[in-house]
């Protein structure tokens, strides 16, 4: 359900850092919206040198950039709680500044995403939702 894409700049993640920052995306959007840890997926990338440009200039500082696609329906206070708990892991586990993590959460309406073949719930309806797949991917997800 929701979609984070983590891309870096002038950085390199370890493996292990890419696992941890999946986990802190993964487990602050469970502590905060609810939502089952299995809807969570985080994708990673990294800008080549000289491809990062703030303000026209070419960005040679660290950064960690978050662009997470959520669906809409909650609060204030819940999204800016999510982006508060991933920045404060995200900075810990690339030591960095939080002046060089930005985060951005996108809401789209649940009726204009499908996954696993169905449209998506509305926020607070994922049990019953879960239950319409079929038991295989149910096992699969919850591993």
């Amino acid at each position: 359900m929701p979609t984070y894409t983590v891309t870096v700049a002038n950085l390199s993640l370890s493996p292990q850092q890419k696992s941890q920052i999946a986990e802190a995306i993964t487990a602050a959007h469970n502590a905060q919206t609810g939502a089952p840890r299995f809807f969570a997926q985080v994708l990673f990338s990294a800008a080549s040198a000289g491809d990062h440009f703030v303000g026209g200039r070419v960005n040679t500082a660290p950064q960690v950039y978050v662009h997470g696609l959520v669906r809409e329906g909650r609060s204030i206070e819940i999204k800016q709680a999510l982006m508060s708990q991933m920045l404060e892991e995200i900075t810990q586990i690339v030591e960095i500044t939080a002046e060089d993590v930005w985060i951005y959460l996108q809401d789209i309406p649940a009726t204009q995403m499908i996954e696993f073949g169905r449209f998506l719930p509305a926020p607070g309806e994922e049990a019953v939702w879960e239950k319409g797949m079929s038991s295989e991917k149910r096992a699969s997800l919850n591993k």
